[in-house]
């Protein structure tokens, strides 16, 4: 018996919609790294990019549980010296939610090409619509509302 490697030219990417709108951040972010990643597949590969493709809309409803909206600090730098930005999530909330829920998504995917390289297929949209409706995307539950 033989095993079957799968090969990249070979995948079917499907395209998913979760809908953000009062779900937790990190269990959106958790359920879009999963499927970037191709988890739920059964021919999954860690070091083939197997995932399918993921569009989160309503982000700017996205919740944020306990005191993280007051005390979660987004922190990016300039390559200057004292060029260190902190940004709260209340303010991250208010100019740019997408930002939000794609630092989420990022940071559970791996540390590598191959995980940039899956966060392409990542789509977040701040309000209810979207321009990939010719893609025919399947929505999907968010799990644990």
């Amino acid at each position: 018996m033989n095993t079957v490697v799968p090969s990249g030219k070979d995948i079917q990417r499907n395209w998913h919609v979760i809908d953000a709108s009062g779900a937790a951040l990190g269990r959106i972010a958790s359920q879009a790294a999963h499927i970037l990643m191709g988890k739920h597949k059964a021919i999954y590969t860690p070091y083939i990019d197997m995932g399918d493709h993921v569009v989160i809309v309503n982000a700017e409803k996205v919740r944020l549980t306990g005191k993280k909206e007051e005390q979660k600090l987004y922190r990016y730098h300039s390559g200057y010296p004292g060029g260190l930005t902190e940004i709260s999530a209340k303010k991250m909330r208010a100019t740019r939610p997408m930002k939000m829920v794609e630092e989420a998504v990022k940071g559970m995917l791996p540390k590598s090409k191959l995980g940039k390289h899956m966060a392409t297929k990542l789509k977040v949209y701040a309000g209810d619509t979207h321009p990939h409706q010719a893609q025919q995307p399947v929505a999907l539950e968010a799990i644990l509302r």
